[in-house]
């Protein structure tokens, strides 16, 4: 009996540590904060970010990422990225074109659309130009500027609440 208990106790200890390193090392639950990633991402939503996998590739345009706000590192924003290093993004009349080619933006509904424009941006070497998908109601790159790679800790992988829209992230 008291080896059996001495098993399980083991085994529950195991679980534990591989957890805590998976959350510490891969995987980080967060918490969405703001409607700025509406509809994809709604305000109190629950995701895990992976840390990890940006150590093994690239960063794509289309990738939701999770990053250090450049104007204050102590808060983090989650948006997606519209433009990759190399790249020369522009926003006019609510339009984004990128390297002069519209982009084709299905995640963005018409009503989360805005109207405005902004002076085009060539993306410098290690950085990216991020955007929020609800375009009237997002604070990203089109009013404080790029993102610095180093800024980028994640990528949102995973919702898992609410319940009934547990999945992965496109």
């Amino acid at each position: 009996m008291l080896g059996e208990f001495r098993g399980w106790v083991k085994d529950i200890l195991l679980a534990v540590v591989i957890a805590i390193l998976m959350v510490v090392f891969l995987y980080q639950p967060v918490k969405v904060e703001g409607t700025s990633m509406q509809p994809e991402l709604v305000d109190q939503e629950r995701i895990f970010v992976n840390k990890f996998v940006y150590h093994f590739e690239e960063i794509h345009r289309g990738d939701i990422v999770v990053f250090w706000y450049p104007k204050d590192p102590s808060k983090s924003f989650i948006k997606r990225v519209i433009g990759i290093p190399g790249d020369v993004v522009s926003v006019k009349n609510g339009r984004v074109y990128v390297n002069t080619r519209l982009l084709e933006e299905p995640y963005v509904p018409r009503s989360y659309q805005d109207l405005d424009s902004f002076p085009t941006v060539r993306v410098k070497e290690d950085h990216y130009y991020v955007l929020g998908d609800h375009r009237n109601a997002s604070n990203d790159s089109r009013s404080w500027g790029l993102v610095p790679r180093k800024y980028i800790y994640g990528k949102a992988v995973f919702r898992y609440w609410p319940m009934e829209k547990a999945g992965f992230i496109e």
